[in-house]
């Protein structure tokens, strides 16, 4: 009797494209293209939500002309893969990207609740072997920070879990000093 092998379809970036120019997927669904895998993500809580718009609020006066601080847009990271990191850090501005996504960042960061697991593991990974020099996650779960740095071989070298009452200077804008207690919504 034959055995049947059951395998798993990936995507490239490009098919995944071309699918959402077709509405292949529902409008409303929040998708991401990891390592050929499209997830579905859970939707957003208001406390994920604010902590998306802390995050912003504080990293667009810190980086200014010359670069543009992305909320929740697609970043080309690689062939197979197409997430939208809760916010990037890209080289220029808004207008550099009106052809194509962005595919370089000095710092991506993800606001982890319910996703903890998925962004250290998945993102974490596609992020380093991306050569992104500098990945954040706003943990929510346990309330701080945690900074990866020295993407080499597929992974971060470093990881420092930093407090409310620490700051945090990012590597392409070492001067700059932000408290990491302005990154975070309000404790519930």
């Amino acid at each position: 009797m034959a055995t049947a092998t059951i395998d798993t379809r990936r995507f490239t970036r490009e098919e995944y494209e071309r699918l959402v120019e077709q509405g292949f997927f529902h409008p409303e669904e929040k998708l991401e293209l990891v390592d050929g895998f499209i997830y579905e993500m859970t939707p957003q809580t208001s406390h994920h939500a604010t902590g998306v718009r802390a995050v912003s609020k504080a990293l667009e006066p810190v980086f200014g002309k010359g670069f543009d601080v992305c909320p929740q847009l697609p970043f080309a990271s690689g062939d197979d893969s197409e997430p939208e990191p809760d916010i990037a850090v890209v080289p220029g501005n808004w207008q550099d990207y009106s052809h194509e996504h962005p595919s370089r960042a000095v710092l991506i960061v993800e606001v982890a609740e319910s996703s903890l697991h998925h962004d250290r593991k998945r993102k974490a990974g596609l992020y380093a072997r991306a050569g992104i020099p500098e990945y954040w996650i706003e943990n929510l779960v346990d309330w701080c920070l945690e900074v990866y740095r020295d993407p080499r071989g597929g992974e971060y070298r470093s990881r420092t879990v930093l407090r409310e009452g620490d700051s945090v200077s990012p590597l392409s804008r070492p001067e700059a000093s932000i408290p990491v207690v302005s990154l975070f919504p309000l404790r519930r």
